[in-house]
């Protein structure tokens, strides 16, 4: 191990906060929402003690730059740092997050992760450079997605439908597919259906079990299912999206609009106005069935769209990234 991986490998921990709200709600309704309301005054102390320890592990360790990705973790290190140490923020999602526009008059610069037009910050200070994605993410080539196929034991010529709600599930979604999934299987007899459930969801589909049906808690080599699919349902998160971009995966998206912001609906909003997805509003009988439907049926849809989504997918973000870091610490120098 050298002296550098070593720095890297050392971790610090200190007290955050987060403060919790929930897109649509009235203002009566946080009000009398007194455990939420208590929580949030905890965790403000939480907030404070950890400004006091980011102060002196600051101070301690004299960073040359530091990153804040968004989060309620990075506020306190953010408010502490404010102008004694650079600052370089990094927005995933159209909606910036509350916590990096509390630090944002401090940032030498605001990476974005959707065009700049989506962000309030200085123009001068923004650049757009994508969401970050791991490496094992690659665009899907015919080739590829058979190679991926028979890694995980698929059919390579069969029509594949995947459903993911993130590692925790989504609960909606999860109900949704169960209910018609059966229906769908008998209707398509080479269909081939894979479902992320989230951990201790597993039992969705009660008594009812098919050959064709693969449904799983969490999945390892993520990327592998995802490249084998044809017609992927998900959520709308930023990071999730820029996955599948890169990918050039056909999506229907289902944004969960009682997040923080609301900031599914202004990813979805994005996809929407670049014809890059098919949106689905939750909740809306029948509407995700006849769009997975429509879209399974239809293959010259699914590479329009994969395509639309890939185009609109930087595909360096890390390196962009590691770039600007690299740059604003040389000043320091």
């Amino acid at each position: 191990m050298t002296k550098d991986q070593a720095v890297f490998d050392k971790q610090y921990q200190v007290f955050a906060g987060k403060l919790r709200r929930y897109n649509g709600e009235s203002w009566l309704t946080r009000i009398l929402d007194i455990k939420t309301n208590l929580l949030n005054l905890r965790d403000l102390f939480y907030v404070l003690f950890g400004v006091i320890e980011s102060w002196f592990l600051l101070r301690k360790l004299r960073p040359d730059v530091i990153l804040l990705k968004g989060g309620f973790v990075g506020v306190p290190i953010g408010l502490a740092a404010r102008s004694r140490f650079p600052i370089v923020t990094h927005d995933s999602d159209a909606l910036p997050g509350l916590a990096n526009r509390l630090v944002s008059r401090w940032a030498i610069i605001h990476a974005t992760g959707m065009p700049a037009s989506y962000y309030q910050y200085p123009a001068a200070k923004m650049r757009y450079i994508g969401v970050i994605v791991s490496e094992a993410y690659k665009q899907v080539t015919p080739a590829l997605k058979q190679s991926y196929r028979q890694e995980i034991g698929l059919p390579t010529e069969s029509p594949v439908l995947m459903i993911t709600g993130g590692s925790n599930g989504a609960q909606t979604i999860n109900k949704q597919v169960a209910e018609f999934a059966p229906g769908l299987l008998d209707k398509l007899p080479t269909l081939q259906i894979i479902h992320q459930v989230g951990n201790g969801n597993e039992t969705i589909y009660g008594d009812y079990s098919n050959d064709r049906l693969k449904v799983y808690g969490l999945l390892a080599n993520f990327q592998q299912y995802s490249g084998s699919a044809d017609v992927i349902v998900t959520r709308a998160g930023a990071n999730t999206i820029a996955e599948f971009g890169i990918q050039a995966k056909a999506c229907i998206v289902v944004p969960n609009g009682l997040l923080t912001g609301g900031h599914q609906l202004k990813n979805a909003d994005y996809l929407v106005q670049n014809k890059a997805a098919i949106i689905v509003e939750e909740g809306v009988d029948g509407a995700l069935l006849s769009a997975v439907e429509a879209l399974l049926a239809d293959d010259s849809e699914q590479k329009r769209l994969g395509d639309s989504l890939h185009s609109l997918t930087k595909p360096h973000a890390a390196q962009a990234l590691a770039d600007i870091l690299r740059e604003v610490a040389g000043q320091g120098n």
